[in-house]
């Protein structure tokens, strides 16, 4: 069976993610029972086979600025989809994957509620090991 993440949502920051077409009801990151791991986020998603999942680790305490909504990152080439400025998922991958913005990311973070979920699952699924917090 599937396994759901849905994201953390901070109604504080509704402006910001709501205009992005972001649902409690149907966004989040799903790891799928063909092998795949697909990140949902309103308009723009991101789909890439689990093997080419290389490892994930949760990360606290964004600024706003840097964290809601669909952000590029200034300091790498990762990907954000963000709902809250608590925590998220930092998901790296193996090979770069295209998403939105006509680009292709290296990794991706993601603010799900359940944060040890998603990367026990993630780890489960592709051999990997825990890894610390940042």
């Amino acid at each position: 069976m599937s396994a759901v993440f849905p994201y953390a949502f901070d109604k504080r920051f509704v402006a910001i993610w709501g205009p992005f077409g972001v649902r409690r009801s149907k966004d989040g990151v799903t790891l799928t029972d063909d092998g795949s791991l697909v990140a949902t986020y309103g308009f723009s998603s991101l789909e890439t086979p689990l093997d080419n999942v290389d490892g994930a680790h949760i990360t606290r305490s964004y600024h706003w600025w840097k964290a809601i909504g669909v952000r590029g990152s200034f300091e790498d080439d990762g990907l954000t989809f963000g709902t809250n400025t608590d925590g998220g998922v930092c998901v790296h991958f193996r090979e770069k994957v295209k998403g939105p913005m006509r680009r292709s990311w290296s990794a991706l973070t993601v603010t799900v509620a359940d944060l040890d979920g998603l990367v026990a699952a993630l780890n489960r699924t592709t051999g990997g090991a825990p890894t610390a917090e940042t």
